[in-house]
């Protein structure tokens, strides 16, 4: 009898707990929702879905707008210039399955100045990149890259898409959503506001009505239209650059993610397969036997 009343006890505490943390929760809901940015929008890639694999012409135009437009402030330290010519990537041919005997992946690595020492006297010189070259990085250390932005770092972009919840979405509407801040919104000459950009904008808000969405960003808009020529004559708007550039941080982000899906839809097809072998042997082994 002791023991029955201990455990109804017990299982009222629980609940009393589970109550109140529901109820903190729907207290702080309010604060929450003043805050936050706005979601991404849907960017249309082709990449998307368990099927969808990219879209080589515009992994291509994104590499132009990176070299051209973010790599004056944004490294990509993972990555080699040999990358560009895996499968799947950029500039993949299937005539050249060691990406380093590309061509036109050494004539990209070529354009390149990249920082070396030299072997007889120890000097540092430059000299072109080749294809074993990594991306090189536009400031010496992260010491220098704050100091040159104003105090903020410019993050390396790398993997940026995986660091993002929706990656290749929300680059592509950082980039193509800056807009004039709204009235009554405080922030210095080195702020930029951006809807998209996480924050909360509580604090600057003087206006009337609701708190807007999103935050700051140091980094000004960097597109602009007609900034960078495309090779295949595509119209280089804003919302043109925004996504291709996306689309190769993705890229970039997850180069493998081509093979990742076929595999993974392999071993679907297997384990069906698997099922109704397994099941088909069940029956008959047990045909007949009462069970």
């Amino acid at each position: 009898m002791m023991s029955n009343e201990k455990k109804t006890v017990s299982f009222r505490k629980i609940l009393v707990s589970v109550t109140a943390a529901v109820g903190l929760v729907a207290i702080a809901a309010p604060a929450m929702a003043a805050g936050g940015a706005k979601h991404p929008r849907d960017g249309g890639f082709s990449f998307a879905g368990p099927f969808g694999t990219f879209d080589q012409g515009q992994l291509q135009r994104g590499y132009k707008v990176y070299r051209e437009v973010c790599a004056s402030c944004h490294g990509m330290d993972m990555v080699h210039f040999r990358n560009l010519g895996d499968k799947h990537g950029p500039f993949w041919n299937p005539k050249y399955p060691n990406p380093n005997d590309n061509p036109v992946v050494k004539a990209l690595a070529k354009e390149i100045q990249v920082g070396d020492i030299d072997s007889e006297t120890g000097e540092v010189l430059m000299r072109d990149a080749t294809t074993a070259d990594r991306f090189p990085n536009p400031y010496p250390n992260p010491t220098a890259a704050a100091a040159a932005n104003g105090g903020a770092m410019p993050p390396d972009l790398s993997v940026m898409a995986k660091a993002r919840h929706d990656g290749a979405n929300y680059i592509y509407s950082l980039l193509s959503g800056y807009s004039a801040p709204p009235a009554g919104l405080k922030m210095t000459e080195t702020q930029h506001y951006n809807p998209y950009m996480a924050g909360d904008m509580t604090p600057f808000w003087t206006g009337k009505g609701d708190v807007p969405k999103g935050g700051f960003i140091a980094m000004p808009p960097p597109l602009s239209a007609g900034q960078v020529t495309y090779d295949d004559g595509t119209e280089a708007t804003v919302d043109q650059m925004s996504k291709d550039v996306a689309a190769f941080i993705a890229w970039t982000s997850e180069p493998k993610m081509v093979e990742r899906k076929q595999m993974g839809f392999g071993v679907i097809i297997f384990l069906l397969a698997f099922a109704g072998v397994t099941y088909a042997s069940y029956r008959r082994i047990w045909k007949g036997v009462a069970h």
